[in-house]
């Protein structure tokens, strides 16, 4: 398959001025250069993306995700490096960008459609389609700077897909807009990928990129850290976001003068195994109505009493499918002093096919965590394909009467 982006070796420079204002630095110009400071937010980023590819650029704030789109739309200039493109490129990056704020709705469409390739003649005929799709059609004749944000966006994408575009890069725009308005823009990006075209997609949301990329891409600080399906890539980014949660969260119960751990450390979940196998030996495969058995150790010196536990089945992406605790069981655990084994057994459990994740956690007499164990194994679902979700069933369809 051919690629259609190159990205060869880009890197990307800002320079940051600490604490100066502008005015000081137009008057201490040769003193404000101490205080200069660069900033790379690409580091030697080199990607290959194939004809047809809809993928996800995933991160953190500040990773780089909307720079490397920019320098691909050739928004900036990358400073090392070079960008290849094959095709016509359409791009939404910036609520409202390509539009003059003092024309009206009508007058930015021919002016973005010209920035983006189209001659008048094109526009023309594509104007009413735009429109329609747009559905702004009471305020086309109206200055865009009295536009809200959600009508920015609408009249923006709708000029963006009415192009024809090979290539179409997208970030987070779609998040502005209703949602009526979002799923308008999703069916459109389906249709897209029907066809063949290639997509670049910048978005948080983790259920959107999952939903239409086949591939995602994680940087860091600049740098590419992770390139592949988009379930593993969101997965590491689900786990590196807790590992900074977790942190967050020690740091602020420490500047409230509050112990980090509410009970000590000994008391702690020291196993699990989910259907007989242990985290990092294997999934075990279920088929819809077998049961789910997560045992485990834990390890309580000195006792611990009043306490309970409760279990979490998610999807890879830290979506809940099933949770239950011992207050909701109608359980008070017995009190544990040393060694002590637990068993939650989920019998005829019925989910749909695909990997989920399991966490346990031990809870104070409060509801509160003591310990959590955050997917402490995994499994997989393998099922039929006559439906599809998070629930299996084996659904019939009759015609009475014919």
């Amino acid at each position: 398959m051919t690629d259609v982006i190159q990205i060869r070796d880009v890197s990307k420079r800002f320079v940051v001025h600490k604490d100066k204002s502008l005015k000081e630095r137009l008057v201490n110009a040769r003193a404000s250069r101490a205080h200069r400071e660069d900033f790379w937010a690409l580091r030697d980023v080199s990607l290959s993306i194939r004809a047809g590819e809809t993928i996800g650029l995933v991160g953190a704030n500040g990773s780089g995700k909307s720079t490397l789109l920019k320098v691909i739309g050739g928004i900036l200039a990358a400073d090392r490096g070079e960008v290849l493109l094959r095709g016509r490129l359409a791009a939404l990056l910036e609520l409202g960008a390509g539009f003059h704020p003092d024309l009206t709705g009508r007058e930015n469409v021919y002016l973005n459609a010209a920035i983006l390739g189209l001659s008048d003649l094109e526009t023309q005929h594509h104007f009413d389609e735009i429109v329609a799709f747009s559905g702004i059609e009471d305020f086309i004749d109206t200055q865009v700077k009295f536009y809200s944000s959600g009508m920015y966006v609408r009249l923006a994408f709708a000029v963006a897909v009415h192009v024809d575009p090979d290539i179409l890069l997208v970030d987070e725009v779609m998040a502005v807009g209703d949602e009526p308005f979002q799923r308008k823009c999703m069916d459109k990006i389906h249709e897209f990928q029907a066809e063949g075209r290639t997509i670049v997609l910048v978005s948080h949301s983790a259920a959107q990129v999952n939903e239409v990329c086949d591939r995602a891409v994680m940087l860091d600080r600049g740098r590419v850290v992770a390139d592949g399906s988009t379930s593993d890539v969101l997965g590491r980014l689900r786990h590196n976001y807790e590992i900074v949660m977790e942190a967050e969260e020690a740091a602020q119960a420490e500047r409230r003068g509050e112990p980090v751990i509410l009970k000590p450390a000994e008391q702690l979940i020291t196993s699990v195994l989910v259907n007989g196998v242990e985290a990092g030996g294997g999934q075990p495969v279920l088929r819809p109505g077998d049961d789910l058995i997560v045992a485990g150790t834990i390890s309580a010196d000195p006792p611990l009493a009043g306490w309970g536990m409760s279990l979490t089945i998610s999807t890879p992406l830290g979506g809940a499918v099933l949770g239950t605790d011992t207050t909701m069981m109608q359980q008070e655990p017995p009190v544990l002093g040393g060694t002590g084994a637990f068993e939650f057994r989920l019998p005829d459990l019925r989910l749909g096919a695909g990997e989920y994740r399991v966490s346990v956690a031990i809870l104070d007499g409060n509801l509160a965590e003591i310990h959590r164990v955050r997917e402490a194994g995994a499994f997989e679902v393998q099922a039929s394909h006559r439906s599809v979700g998070a629930v299996h069933v084996d659904p019939v369809l009759e015609f009475p009467g014919l």
